[in-house]
């Protein structure tokens, strides 16, 4: 996959947001997410990162709807079903899994008085959705861009935290969530979700010294290396994302949980920067996120 284009994003992401870790029910809420025993497990610092190329999870990802507007629902699925058969959907991803060249998207500004249509994103989840100075990148933002064009109104982007997304349609303040969101019961208590438009799954990220998962061959040898970590040993994720179910365990997800400690972040970047700044032993997100965010850091590096 060719990221190379896309990376000085991240790279500018990563330079001007702190390294705070968000918290969780599990996790710390000190500045790094790290504490003098993180730092003795996870060892020396690590110089790159690199994905261990299984999938853990099996996943399709969906728009999050308004569940008091069933004709948008209506309209979105007929959209995707239209840029599925087209090849739409397939030029917007070789954007930026490809040769091709991502298309800045602009946001209106709110104005109740309009015809627009009002997304919830996280905009730190290359390449679905991120930003690059005042403009928005990424696959669900080029997406979202053709789906107002189509229905004829003005788009708003409103950018939160990827766990306000859903809520903040549920509440009405929002229209849809276009955000890498994965289908689950939990979240369809917020939203409605439409036909998946996309197949997803988590991978692990680890310090490029890290042998242990080298010789896996499925994700159930990667599976059996993770459950005989401890609760010394920190993972983490993305706050609000499959990741950090897949960590701390959810009956909903079908996840049984892993021993490690699980550990917040505002966005994956951060936790792999952590990860190879000694505080955590190990990340897992999705996987396109993975692979653009190591090859990003290890640039840095």
């Amino acid at each position: 996959m060719k990221f190379r284009k896309l990376m000085g994003i991240l790279l500018t992401a990563a330079c001007v947001m702190s390294m705070a870790a968000c918290g969780s029910k599990d996790a710390s809420d000190s500045g790094s997410g790290s504490d003098s025993k993180g730092e003795e497990d996870a060892g020396s610092k690590a110089t790159t990162a690199k994905v261990i190329e299984i999938d853990l999870t099996d996943e399709e990802y969906a728009f999050g709807v308004d569940k008091s507007q069933p004709e948008l629902l209506e309209q979105v699925n007929a959209f995707v079903g239209k840029i599925k058969e087209d090849g739409t959907l397939e030029e917007i991803c070789d954007k930026y899994f490809g040769d091709g060249e991502p298309q800045a998207v602009e946001s209106a500004t709110l104005d109740e008085a309009k015809d627009q249509l009002v997304v919830a994103t996280n905009a730190a989840f290359e390449p679905f959705e991120y930003t690059k100075g005042d403009s928005y990148y990424g696959i669900d933002m080029e997406i979202a861009s053709l789906l107002a064009e189509e229905l004829n109104k003005e788009l708003v982007i409103q950018n939160m935290d990827f766990d306000a997304v859903c809520l903040s349609v549920s509440q009405q303040k929002c229209d849809i969530a276009m955000a890498g969101l994965t289908i689950n019961e939990e979240r369809e208590e917020y939203v409605t979700f439409t036909d998946a438009y996309y197949s997803a799954s988590q991978r692990l990220i680890v310090p490029d010294s890290d042998t242990a998962y080298d010789d896996c061959e499925d994700a159930d040898a990667v599976a059996e290396l993770l459950a005989k970590l401890s609760d010394s040993d920190s993972i983490g994720v993305q706050a609000g994302t499959t990741g950090q179910y897949y960590v701390e365990g959810d009956a909903d997800w079908g996840f049984g949980g892993l021993p490690a400690k699980c550990v917040t972040y505002k966005s994956g970047s951060l936790a792999v920067q952590d990860m190879l700044n000694g505080n955590i032993k190990y990340v897992i997100i999705d996987a396109a996120p993975a692979a653009a965010i190591t090859e990003a850091i290890n640039e840095m590096q």
